[in-house]
């Protein structure tokens, strides 16, 4: 049976672009190196590499024998990483990105059980509403709410949660301006909205039996951030479409209406997306783990509750199956 480490060795070589390079990274000589990949190549039969004097390329099978090696070498390194999260207790930084209105609300009172169940975690959290490139900017999970899994390009998906997003507006608007029925009515109102395109904002309804209506409004009032718009909407400035999480408490004490509650936009999908599941760090593992345990199915009940429903313990146990998504 062929060595493992030439497979190893010749992955390294390709993809460091030469025999130095690949020493320096190996600590192995660079004349070591060639001639062990040259070995390979005999014991195969095959040419794997074509040598110049200015660089390296693979040979078609070569092409095809490498699939083989970076596969050989990543299931190695999981099972390395396998019996180190059952060996190594929690530790390192952990770097996430979440929007704001995540931050704020769900993420907030989550972190301190999370901190305090892994007292070697640190968590670096980067609260925007951009997205942001994991790889290039060095994340480890970003949360994201859309509403398919369909646009994360080469990154892993872990589904967390689902909600809903419901247009509310004050009692003291509808009293000034009319509570519509229908959704033509929609245009009598003062609306808000997170952006607008040229003073305007689109946003599919799916109403009864099926029906889709493409609403479009020129918002009075545009923020960025989910919390100030509720803060706008129960002051009267215009309705807005919230997560049904954040506006619990103001449509259950009157403060908010709900309106055409027959109609509303696809639900999101609150999610979260690594570059890979092989590799993981223990620390990161088990974040996305609490986030599976935590979120699923009780976002309304966090945003209620606040850490007493976090530390009331979790309604699964099953975390949530992901899957690679492509945009």
């Amino acid at each position: 049976m062929q060595d493992l480490n030439d497979m190893l060795y010749f992955a390294e070589v390709v993809e460091r672009g030469g025999f130095a390079a690949a020493g320096r990274a190996l600590g192995i000589p660079k004349s070591r190196l060639s001639r062990r990949v040259s070995d390979l190549e005999a014991q195969l039969g095959v040419r794997l590499l074509q040598r110049t004097t200015r660089k390296l390329s693979l040979t078609e099978v070569g092409k095809a024998y490498l699939r083989h090696c970076q596969a050989m070498r990543e299931s190695a390194q999981a099972a390395a990483d396998t019996v180190a999260e059952v060996q190594t207790e929690p530790r390192g930084t952990i770097r996430v990105a979440c929007p704001v209105t995540i931050a704020q609300t769900l993420l907030g009172h989550m972190m301190p059980v999370f901190l305090a169940r892994y007292p070697l975690v640190r968590v670096e959290l980067q609260v925007h509403n951009r997205v942001v490139n994991l790889v290039e900017e060095g994340i480890d999970v970003a949360l994201r709410v859309r509403p398919t899994l369909d646009d994360s390009g080469s990154m892993v998906v872990k589904r967390l949660d689902d909600g809903a997003s419901l247009l509310v507006a004050s009692p003291d608007q509808l009293a000034r301006q009319g509570t519509p029925t229908t959704v033509q009515d929609l245009a009598l109102l003062d609306s808000m909205s997170m952006s607008a395109i040229d003073g305007r904002d689109s946003r599919l309804l799916l109403g009864p039996d099926g029906q889709e209506v493409l609403w479009q409004h020129s918002p009075r009032y545009v923020a960025d951030d989910l919390l100030t718009l509720k803060f706008a909407a129960v002051a009267g400035v215009g309705m807005c479409w919230l997560p049904d999480y954040l506006c619990e408490d103001e449509l259950r004490n009157g403060r908010l209406v709900r309106l055409l509650p027959q109609w509303s936009p696809p639900r999101g999908l609150m999610h979260a997306v690594f570059p890979s599941r092989r590799g993981l760090s223990p620390a990161v593992r088990q974040f996305l783990d609490f986030l599976g345990e935590a979120m699923q199915g009780t976002t309304a009940q966090f945003a209620r509750e606040g850490p007493g429903a976090v530390s009331k313990g979790v309604v699964s146990e099953t975390p949530p199956t992901a899957a690679p998504a492509h945009s």
